[in-house]
């Protein structure tokens, strides 16, 4: 029998063909479920290629030996769909070479090729490392070529030798490869697409719980679906009704003539639970649940039929679901509006912004895709609609609006690939500033919530918005109109110079820049005009001047958009005169993006159709158009940025940390902080440079250390910092002592220390003064749900009064590095401008990567606060730190596995 380890929990994950199966250590109860899939589930030539011949005694061997007595070497993983097992695979680690590993797999026949090994042989992989095996080994049959497409389709380097008809597989264990990771992003993606099929692109829906009184919801909804043209069958399940508008209703599911592949659940919170189960043993294939205020018990029965059977779940609390493909038709929702066939995706998590989100969309004119009301979101996420969306050949918009999410790591892992495709744009919703309260160190008070959902958005390429209206006018630019250049360089042209001018605080505010114009424009205005930026063409510009100035400036290489701002005037009655001429006779589609403002609009945004007969966005207000803009060209900017790696972090001891961290929670199961000596240790460990420090346990060793250490510090003197256990603001406490030069003023501060603090101070830590420089605040604090994220700012006791800080999630890129920096407030200082010297920044980036990684590596570490980190033209140098640490499983990102919703796990 294997030995249970801690990363061998079990998860439920999806095959290639959207089964879902449970993966689990193998146990003593197990024995004849591996038995028979050895023997009655395998065929003679399945079982010849896995035991290199024909023999009745290896199925009960092999059950034996992963079922039998304790191993510790031996890791096994079962796969398992219901009662079934329908593969495994095993790893027995080397007593010679600890580091590697001998790998064995077996999947039942009619289980083949639908990625059942190769989905075992990821989880068997992650439980492998955690246990510090490098390398698997196995020997294959020449003949075996199924094992050898898996190992080939994995991701991983794998090297053969041929000997005599056998060839013997090494495969070294690399998970942070990229080429592994692309891998299993993209096994996910078509696993998770194959998954949806049943539920966005159905053949057949049933309605249960459809209600005899008119305007109910599940009433509604079989109204809809049949009014919107489903092109499948569909039905209406009710026990205590025969018909409903003249049309048959069953009394159950398993009466249908056919098994749907989609059931809507209208039926109350109670009843959910049952039906679900009924659905599943008929063979449904997708769920959406629109009761709300399930029970803990309910939600957990809800999931368990959903992994059970394989039944993909949208909602509870869900609006209900649309799909606007020709050859679907299928509109299962209950909002007023009817989604116009487009090609917007659009996946709400709030009923109510669904509905006014539909009802925007359809007055402007953008068609939909599909639409998704997650609801409470028990199963089905953002995360699999982007990857819907990224593969369903329609879809070039993606509108979300998020209240929380379930996998923001996987999230943001999709989104970055999915924004390099089509423009994705949410909603941040829940933005509170109550994370900063007691918050305990200065990096912990800078992951606010909404700091790092911002964080998110930014790396991901993800386009967000204020709110819903914010998120429909820029859609309604990125939609029709190409993006402009990275730069954001706009010429605002306007007939009134008041309205220009707002419009040009517009576009400064939002970050755009407005160049200076040429003074040839002036030539094609009427007296009187001004060509600088904002163009004032007067009240008397006619549609010809201004379709000649637009021309003019298209060509322009100083702007990269055009906005236009109109204002009716007594002219324009004759409408020969109207300038607004000029945008419906010009093309919309021009090399830049165009964008206009008519003041007297009473909507906020609408299309105007031109005379090329493509669409030109018209805003009632020069902040949304300017905003629209400053959208579009932060997505131009992400586009021409390259894809990055994670950043490398060389000579880190990831071994002796991990030692280190878990004596301390051994030590203390509760967690806490590190004392000056562990801190010092922990992040040595993964080279960060830390300024000399002495630690000294009372007054006579501080005099002693300050005299070795005066030739190493600035100008000759030291700093004395006392210390207590669980001691966070140094400073702010008075426990910081800097420029001490003779011996009496060491031992002066040392006794003031003991004054002030009594018999709470344990010690003090003597460092050299450290040169002058830029002090920054280099930090890490780990988000339960998102992960660790990693804060830069400017340091030092003002850091928290200055709040300039940058923040990434871990694994930080290259290009994040970079961005870190630039965007400071306080950047100028880094980068050698007005009058200040240049720092080595490449220093300052190799703190941020090594935090990344230290933070990456060991998800116990729940805040690291280095500040200040004095960054010189020669180096940086950390001169205090903190270390928190406290319990956290560990979790693998890249793991493939199905998300378990709160409200669905045991209490």
């Amino acid at each position: 029998m294997s030995i249970a380890h801690p990363s061998q929990a079990t998860a439920e994950a999806l095959l290639t063909d959207g089964t879902t199966v449970v993966i689990r250590p193998l146990g003593p109860q197990d024995r004849q479920a591996v038995l028979d899939l050895h023997s009655d589930r395998m065929s003679a030539e399945s079982r010849r290629l896995r035991f290199f011949g024909v023999s009745r005694n290896a199925p009960r061997l092999v059950a034996d030996r992963l079922c039998g007595e304790p191993r510790a070497g031996l890791l096994s993983l079962g796969a398992w769909v219901g009662d079934e097992l329908i593969g495994e695979a095993d790893c027995e680690i080397l007593d010679n070479r600890p580091e590697t590993a001998e790998l064995a797999l077996a999947v039942a026949d009619r289980w083949h090729r639908r990625g059942t090994a190769t989905l075992l042989l990821e989880h068997l992989t992650h439980a492998a490392r955690r246990r510090g095996v490098r390398v698997f080994e196995a020997d294959t049959l020449a003949g075996n070529r199924g094992v050898h497409r898996v190992f080939a389709d994995l991701g991983l380097p794998v090297h053969r030798r041929l000997d005599q008809g056998e060839i013997r597989v090494r495969v070294p264990l690399d998970e942070s490869d990229e080429h592994y990771r692309a891998a299993v992003d993209e096994r996910g993606r078509r696993a998770d697409v194959a998954s949806l099929g049943a539920m966005l692109r159905p053949g057949s829906v049933a309605v249960v719980g459809v209600s005899r009184r008119p305007g109910s919801v599940g009433r509604t909804v079989l109204a809809k679906i049949r009014q919107g043209g489903f092109t499948g069958p569909v039905w209406a399940v009710n026990p205590r009704a025969e018909e409903i508008d003249g049309r048959p209703v069953l009394p159950s599911v398993g009466a249908l003539p056919a098994v749907p592949d989609l059931a809507v659940l209208a039926v109350p919170a109670a009843s959910v639970a049952e039906a679900a189960e009924e659905c599943g043993r008929a063979g449904v294939r997708a769920l959406v649940v629109l009761a709300s205020g399930l029970s803990a018990a309910e939600a957990r029965r809800l999931m368990g039929s959903c992994r059970r059977y394989s039944m993909r779940l949208t909602g509870p609390n869900s609006l209900g679901l649309a799909q606007t493909d020709p050859a679907v038709r299928l509109d299962a929702e209950f909002g007023a509006a009817l989604p116009l066939p487009g090609t917007a995706g659009v996946a709400v998590q709030s009923g109510g912004v669904g509905i006014a989100l539909l009802k925007r969309l359809a007055w402007l004119g953008i068609g939909v895709s599909s639409f998704v009301s997650l609801g409470d979101k028990y199963d089905v996420s953002g995360n699999d609609l982007l990857q819907w969306w990224e593969s369903d050949g329609r879809t070039d918009l993606a509108l979300l609006h998020l209240e929380s999410f379930g996998s923001p790591r996987a999230f943001g892992r999709t989104a970055r690939r999915v924004t390099r495709k089509l423009p994705v744009l949410t909603v941040d919703a829940g933005r509170s500033p109550a994370g900063r309260r007691g918050a305990a160190s200065h990096t912990a008070a800078a992951a606010t919530p909404t700091v790092i959902r911002e964080a998110l958005f930014r790396q991901a390429g993800i386009t967000a918005t204020r709110s819903v209206g914010e998120l429909v006018e820029t859609a309604a630019l990125l939609h029709v109109q190409p993006l402009p250049a990275p730069r954001g360089a706009v010429a605002v042209v306007s007939n009134a110079g008041g309205i220009g001018i707002l419009a040009a605080d517009a576009c400064a505010d939002a970050g755009l820049l407005l160049p200076d114009l040429s003074a040839e424009l002036r030539e094609l205005l009427p007296a009187g005009a001004s060509s600088r930026n904002p163009v004032d063409t007067t009240a008397a510009v006619g549609p010809a001047e201004l379709a000649r100035c637009l021309d003019a400036l298209e060509h322009s290489r100083a702007v990269d958009a055009l906005l236009v701002c109109l204002v009716p005037t007594a002219l324009a009655t004759d409408p020969a005169h109207d300038p607004v001429r000029a945008l419906f006779d010009g093309p919309a589609r021009r090399r830049l993006p165009v964008a206009a403002v008519l003041l007297d609009q009473e909507v906020p945004v609408r299309y105007l159709t031109c005379a090329d007969d493509n669409q030109l966005p018209v805003y009632s207000d020069t902040v949304a158009a300017a905003r629209a803009f400053a959208h579009a060209r932060d997505r131009a900017r992400w586009l021409a940025e390259p894809t990055s790696a994670e950043v490398d972090a060389p000579d880190c001891d990831p071994k002796t940390a991990r030692g280190l961290v878990s004596g301390f929670l051994v030590a203390d199961p509760q967690g806490g902080w590190l004392d000056p000596v562990s801190t010092a240790d922990l992040l040595e460990s993964y080279g960060l440079p830390l300024t000399t420090s002495v630690w000294a346990r009372d007054e006579h060793s501080a005099v002693v250390a300050a005299g070795a250490l005066r030739r190493l510090g600035h100008q000759g003197k030291v700093a004395l910092k006392a210390y207590w256990p669980g001691q966070v603001h140094k400073s702010a406490a008075g426990a910081v002592r800097t420029g001490l030069g003779a011996d009496h003023e060491v031992r002066s501060a040392y006794r003031e220390f003991a004054e002030s603090f009594g018999p709470t101070l344990v010690g003090a830590v003597v460092q050299p003064m450290a040169a002058p420089g830029v002090e920054l605040l280099a930090g890490v604090v780990q988000d339960r749900v998102f992960g660790p994220l990693v804060v830069l700012g400017m340091g030092g006791t003002a850091a928290d009064v200055l709040d300039d800080r940058a923040t990434r999630l871990a694994p930080l890129t290259e290009r994040d590095l970079s961005t870190m920096v630039t965007e400071l407030r306080g950047a100028p200082l880094l980068l050698g401008q007005q009058g200040a010297p240049l720092v080595d920044l490449p220093a300052v980036r190799s703190v941020l990567a090594r935090l990344s990684r230290l933070a990456a590596d060991h998800p116990e570490l729940a805040e690291a606060d280095l500040n200040p980190v004095i960054a010189r033209s020669d180096g940086a140098v950390c001169v205090d730190a903190r270390v928190r640490l406290e319990p956290r499983p560990s979790f693998d990102p890249y793991l493939r596995r199905l998300r378990r919703p709160a409200a669905a796990e045991e209490v």
